[in-house]
């Protein structure tokens, strides 16, 4: 789940070309950060997520703990939204060995570490502590915290932290971020909905098995780069982001979803033109 899958590889060993190993391994999409910073939380979340049950496995493999020595984004690829390792020559399963806790020296760009030289003569945990920082300097800080609903910030400060300060270990971070997996669309809609309630002055008709076709405007973070298309937990939250935008006239509720079940919903500046569509609801505001 974690690595590139090996679907088959094919040995061959001739004269001209000796000893040739080719693998066939299924298909990912470069990691681009720029990209990713784009688009929505949820979708950077879901990345994050991957990344450290990819950690938890590397700390707990078979072979013992597992460091990517050439931790960086180039070294992986995102498969169906999910983050996976492509190259690991650079793996290794020594920990380093150390007479006291000074040979166990972890330096980076930012910021050191030291870790306790164990009574067999090995620094402790140096692979994880070390796979573990690169997660945080190189996906955790950028991905995070960038629009993140608001509910959850504190918390999500409190795990960023935590993890590039080393204060806990790959175990204790990977159930804290499954804890939180479960907490988008609860706390979102409940921030929304307080909101909500406290907003009655717009009113919507609610036009069943009906569509917008045209009418789109651009907004930020959206699913659809030419119009705005974006997630809610419910009709409350849809109504709270049109009044949130001037150019919102109308929403028009999809029966797709994300990966978390939140509903995905075009945002829309009119509603001249209206189409049947018997798997859309399309909401209009109504103005006096």
């Amino acid at each position: 789940l974690c690595c590139f899958q090996l679907y088959g590889y094919c040995y061959q060993d001739s004269n001209d070309i000796p000893d040739t190993l080719t693998t066939i391994t299924e298909l990912g999409s470069p990691l681009e950060m720029i990209q990713l910073l784009q688009t929505s939380w949820e979708d950077r979340f879901r990345i994050c997520l991957s990344l450290v049950r990819l950690l938890h496995y590397l700390a707990h493999s078979p072979l013992g703990s597992v460091t990517l020595l050439d931790f960086r984004p180039r070294q992986f690829v995102i498969v169906d939204g999910e983050l996976k390792v492509t190259d690991l020559d650079d793996a290794s399963v020594e920990e380093s060995s150390c007479t006291s806790n000074s040979d166990c020296f972890m330096e980076f760009p930012a910021r050191n570490f030291t870790l306790p030289c164990s009574v067999e003569g090995r620094c402790q945990s140096m692979n994880e502590k070390r796979n573990l920082y690169n997660a945080y300097r190189f996906f955790f800080t950028y991905l995070l915290p960038h629009s993140a609903p608001s509910s959850l910030r504190p918390l999500l400060d409190k795990i960023v932290n935590a993890t590039g300060n080393h204060n806990k270990c790959v175990t204790v971070i990977c159930t804290e971020y499954l804890a939180l997996e479960l907490s988008p669309s609860p706390s979102v809609n409940s921030e929304f909905t307080q909101k909500c309630m406290k907003s009655a002055n717009t009113q919507y008709r609610r036009v069943p098995e009906a569509y917008i076709p045209d009418e789109n405007y651009r907004c930020w973070p959206s699913y659809h780069h030419k119009g705005c298309l974006l997630s809610v937990f419910d009709v409350n939250e849809a109504i709270e982001i049109c009044d949130s935008y001037s150019q919102c006239k109308a929403f028009v509720l999809t029966n797709q979803t994300t990966w978390t079940g939140r509903q995905l919903v075009f945002f829309k500046m009119a509603s001249n033109h209206i189409v049947p569509d018997p798997d859309k609801i399309t909401y209009v505001k109504v103005t006096d």
